[in-house]
């Protein structure tokens, strides 16, 4: 049996927030990849289309979501 796929609701405040902080310059590269990663699935992403996008492997992707 599959787990069930991880999915983040945000509010369109939270969904700015992330906007702002993947755009700005002053977080890590990580945070910033992050951020995308929340909006990205909250938007209708799964966990292997982010990490693809992202150059990224799925277990990070997966880390940031819980």
């Amino acid at each position: 049996m599959m787990p069930a796929p991880l999915r983040v609701h945000l509010s369109e405040e939270a969904d700015e927030a992330l906007r702002q902080l993947s755009l700005s310059d002053g977080p890590a590269v990580i945070v910033k990849q992050r951020a995308q990663a929340l909006r990205l699935n909250a938007a209708g992403w799964n966990v292997p289309a982010i990490a693809q996008h992202l150059q990224l492997h799925e277990h990070p992707v997966r880390h940031a979501l819980k």
